[in-house]
C-alpha cells in the first residue's frame, strides 16, 4: 500500500502556479516526488497537476494500491463523486479517472495544509525557483 499527497500553489488565482507530489511506501519513506511550474494557471489546475503527475507515477512505477490525499476538498469531492466538475477541470478530472482505472484506490482523504507538508514544500520550491 502506497500514500499520494499532492499540492498546488498559485500567487494569484490565476497567477504563476506549481505543483508538487509526493508518494510513500507503507513505513512512511518517500518513493517518488515531483514539483514544476506551470506557468500562469489557477489553483485547482495546480492542484489537479499535482495529483495527475503523481497518479502518473504511481501507475509508472506500479504502485497499484493507493490511497490519496489533498488539501483540496474540491478535488477530493469530485474524485469521490460528491461533487461535480466544471467545463474547465473535467478534462483534469477525466484523466484523472484514466489513471484511477489501473489502480486500486483504496482510500480517498481531504487533509488540511499541516498534514500535507512535503506536498506543499514541493509545490512552493518549483514556485520560488522559477523567474517570472
Amino acid at each position: 500500500m502506497y500514500k499520494l499527497y499532492f499540492d498546488g500553489a498559485s500567487r494569484g488565482n490565476p497567477g504563476h502556479a506549481s505543483y508538487g507530489f509526493v508518494i510513500y511506501d507503507k513505513n512512511g519513506e518517500e518513493l517518488s516526488v515531483g514539483c514544476q511550474y506551470i506557468g500562469k494557471e489557477t489553483n485547482n489546475v495546480a492542484e489537479y497537476m499535482g495529483l495527475l503527475k503523481g497518479l502518473e507515477s504511481a501507475v509508472k512505477n506500479g504502485y497499484k494500491e493507493l490511497e490519496i490525499y489533498g488539501d483540496s476538498n474540491l478535488i477530493i469531492k469530485q474524485l469521490k463523486k460528491e461533487y461535480k466538475t466544471n467545463a474547465k477541470l473535467k478534462p483534469f478530472y477525466d484523466k484523472a479517472q484514466e489513471f484511477i482505472k489501473d489502480l486500486v484506490i483504496l482510500k480517498m482523504e481531504h487533509v488540511y495544509r499541516n498534514n500535507n507538508k512535503r506536498a506543499d514544500e514541493l509545490a512552493n520550491i518549483a514556485l520560488n525557483n522559477t523567474t517570472f
